[in-house]
Formats: structure tokens, sequence, C-alpha cells
């Protein structure tokens, strides 16, 4: 007889895990980079090509929009096995610290839902950014083809972002895309971030090319997505 199409239930433990994920989202950067200062450049996009997979423990990907060596948002990826419902996974963004924040609303049932935005939208202070450690969904999916999130099979698509360069906000956007395969497993493929280097400045998502762009390097493109190793480093610190 066929288990019934529930959608998958997160642990008591699970949610403890994702709430020290959340807390030490400051975690230590993946290594100095140079610091963008241009002369006459308002946008400075970075190109490049991050894959997260998910896995139990779970794995993280950092972002670091201002390449200053200190990672402003990590992507939680995890999937696992439950003996009653079977595989399910999800994919999270956290914000490193106040008052770092995403694009996105709250959910009917209380869940921070991370928007999913087209090339061309504005992002700026008249939007509303979800920020704190109530961990904020991309995409849930379970191996019953149960699906919750708008980063469920997205492509080419932008996350709005706020974030702080010392102590003044700043907006930037992430380029990902996603695939949930048939055991829920979840693959996002982030292929380039960017931010406006004007504090309060609105910017559009996509946006790449102009005479107020550049481009510059990630030090860190080809380093794979950080397992649990790396989160084991982490420390949590009270206030941020």
């Amino acid at each position: 007889m066929p288990r019934p199409r529930t959608p998958a239930r997160i642990s008591e433990s699970l949610h403890q895990r994702l709430n020290s994920y959340a807390l030490a989202a400051s975690a230590a950067g993946v290594g100095m980079l140079a610091l963008v200062q241009p002369a006459e450049a308002k946008i400075v996009y970075t190109p490049g090509h991050k894959v997260l997979r998910g896995s139990d423990p779970p794995k993280t990907l950092p972002l670091d929009l201002d390449n200053d060596g200190k990672s402003d948002f990590e992507m939680l990826d995890l999937w696992t096995v439950d003996q009653d419902f079977g595989s399910a996974g999800w994919l999270y963004l956290f914000p490193s610290h106040w008052p770092n924040g995403a694009e996105g609303y709250l959910s009917a049932g209380g869940t921070i839902i991370i928007s999913a935005l087209a090339a061309g939208a504005k992002i700026g202070r008249s939007k509303t950014f979800m920020s704190g450690n109530s961990s904020p969904l991309m995409c849930h999916a379970t191996e019953y083809s149960s699906r919750e999130g708008r980063w469920c099979n997205a492509r080419d698509r932008y996350i709005g972002l706020r974030f702080s360069i010392k102590g003044k906000v700043h907006y930037g956007w992430a380029r990902v895309s996603t695939t949930v395969d048939k055991h829920a497993h979840i693959t996002a493929t982030l292929t380039g971030y960017a931010y406006e280097t004007i504090p309060g400045k609105s910017i559009v998502a996509g946006k790449t090319h102009g005479k107020d762009v550049i481009t510059v390097q990630d030090a860190s493109l080809g380093h794979l997505a950080r397992g649990s190793s790396a989160i084991s480093t982490w420390r949590v610190k009270e206030g941020k």
C-alpha cells in the first residue's frame, strides 16, 4: 500500500539545529578578499558558478556581496530521510546579522518565504525585507511531490538583498537557479551577485552592464559549498 502524500514534518531536533545555524550565520569568511573601491562605478557585479546540493548534515554556501571576506548571508541546503514521511529537502537563506535581510513575506502559516524575483525588478527601501532567525525558506520539497516556497525549480531568479557596509544600508541581488529531483534533493546554483555602492540607493535585479557597472572576480570561485566540518568552526555570538 503506498504511503499517503503527507508533507514531511520537521523534527524538533532539526528545528533546534536550524536555529543554531541561524544564530551562527556570522560565520568565518572564506578568506580575505580585496576590497572593491570603485572610483566612479555605482554597481559592483561579481559573476560566478557555485553549486549547493542538500545533504545530512547540511551544507552551506556563503554569500559575500561586497567581497570583504565576511559573509553577509548563508544559504543552507538540507536533505534528510524521515522513516514515517520519506525523504525531504529544505533550502534556506540566513542573514548574517541585522539589518541584513532578503525580500520576502510571511505566509499564512507563519513561515518566512523568500521572493523569487524576475530580472528587472527594483530592489530598494520600498520593499519588505525579512531578517531575524526564523528560518527564511526558499524551498521545501518531499519525495511525494509536495512543494512549498518560491524557489522550487526556479531558473535565473533573483533574491533581493539588504545589507550593511560600515553601518550604512545597501541593496543588492543574487541570481540563483534551483532544481528538485524525485527524491527531494534540492540543487541550488549561484551564478552571480551585485550590490549598489551608494547607501540607500535602489538596484535593478540582473543589471550587469552599463557605464555605472564594474565587474570583479570573487577570489573564492572554485570553492564548493562547505560541509559540516566548516559548520563546526562557527562561533555563536550573542547580538549577532
